[in-house]
């Protein structure tokens, strides 16, 4: 199936004001999403909150279908939480670490992550081993192979890591994982809207999402995927009245269910907006949204390729819709300001966020280009001019 282009961009508000290249920080939402909810927001304004969630109820309960139904699972296995980290960390500090746990990372681990690993390593004795990479700058498969051990309790990485367009070979990594019989906690914050995601090929027990990257979806938003078969007694480390009922003075009793890492209240407008984001994506079609995307993404590469003082910076056997660079001799930050001054969006990426791997490569920073569909070849051409001119200009 191709893509409209010029509908996309048509039903994309944003894209009359500015050329967004920051689809990795916060994309454009559709005007159906934004529709659906300031539509909501205006209802609780008109009626009261509680009253409108009472009247969007069939729409709110239509949220676990459509999320599950974009990245291949149960709408039971779906829960809504606020934004990806808070859902990966509901995931990760759920779970019962001891002396000697060990949890199994890659290089190009997300900050938020890592800080969380050490965090629990420090209070309980766990080790965290980083994997790691092969000669395509990816977690090595062999190497992961012979580091799961009877101590190994986790094995965490990030699909598609903030800093580079490198993707993860996640399905490879779910079968050794599994196959070890080890939990396995996929971050999806980049990929989830990106690519096709299907979570019984992948064998995660946890994913996390958030939504305002390329899902299209409001900030403050996201959600985690909990296996049912694999993570059904795993008791979240925070409860509350709807997570859980109280059935005696001392007695309480979880739900089954995913919605147990939910919180009672949340933003309604968001899942209400969520759920158009997932549903406009699964119109589309996430094959023909993945094919779109790698080819801008590999045409953006190209042509900064063919740009003096330009170097390439991602890594990756399969490069994903984040094409990030360096410029010699260039503030990366000083670059991104002047070229919002030009109503162009990019994102730099720093250490801040991932250590590991660009301390490593000795890079400082990188500057970020993410694509989205309602990116135009067009739009590309006049990014790389203005990189062009700019870096001259200095």
């Amino acid at each position: 199936m191709s893509l409209d282009l010029a509908r996309l961009r048509a039903e994309t508000p944003g894209c009359a004001h500015v050329l967004h290249l920051n689809a990795a920080g916060s994309s454009l939402p559709t005007k159906r999403t934004l529709d659906a909810t300031l539509d909501h927001l205006k209802l609780e304004a008109e009626i009261g909150g509680y009253e409108a969630a009472d009247q969007a109820r069939d729409v709110l309960e239509g949220f676990y279908p459509s999320i599950a139904r974009l990245i291949g699972a149960e709408p039971g296995e779906i829960g809504f939480i606020e934004n990806a980290t808070r859902a990966w960390d509901l995931a990760f500090y759920s779970l019962d670490f001891k002396p000697g746990d060990r949890i199994l990372t890659c290089r190009s681990e997300y900050s938020s992550n890592y800080i969380s690993y050490l965090q629990v390593a420090k209070k309980t004795g766990a080790e965290i081993v980083v994997v790691p990479d092969d000669k395509h700058g990816q977690i090595d498969l062999a190497a992961l192979e012979r580091a799961l051990d009877k101590h190994t309790k986790l094995v965490s990485i990030s699909h598609i890591p903030t800093q580079g367009g490198l993707v993860q070979p996640a399905e490879a990594v779910g079968k050794i994982v599994n196959d070890a019989g080890v939990l396995y906690l996929l971050d999806a914050c980049q990929s989830v809207g990106m690519m096709p995601i299907d979570v019984r090929k992948i064998g995660c027990d946890f994913l996390s999402a958030t939504g305002r990257k390329y899902m299209r979806g409001p900030r403050g938003t996201g959600f985690l995927y909990a296996r049912a078969r694999s993570t059904a007694q795993i008791e979240p480390i925070f409860l509350d009245n709807h997570a859980a009922r109280w059935t005696g003075d001392r007695e309480y009793k979880v739900i089954p269910d995913a919605k147990r890492f939910e919180n009672w209240e949340r933003y309604f407008a968001g899942v209400i907006g969520l759920k158009v984001a997932a549903d406009q994506a699964n119109e589309l079609g996430m094959e023909a949204i993945w094919a779109r995307l790698r080819a801008l993404a590999d045409g953006l590469r190209a042509r900064l390729a063919k740009l003096e003082g330009v170097t390439l910076t991602d890594l990756g056997a399969v490069k994903g819709a984040i094409v990030t660079f360096a410029v010699a001799g260039a503030d990366h930050a000083a670059l991104k300001a002047a070229l919002r001054a030009e109503k162009i969006n990019v994102s730099v990426s720093t250490q801040f966020s991932s250590r590991l791997d660009l301390e490593s490569r000795g890079l400082k920073d990188v500057m970020r280009a993410s694509v989205h569909v309602y990116n135009t070849e067009d739009e590309l051409d006049r990014f790389v001019a203005a990189l062009g001119a700019l870096r001259k200009a200095r």
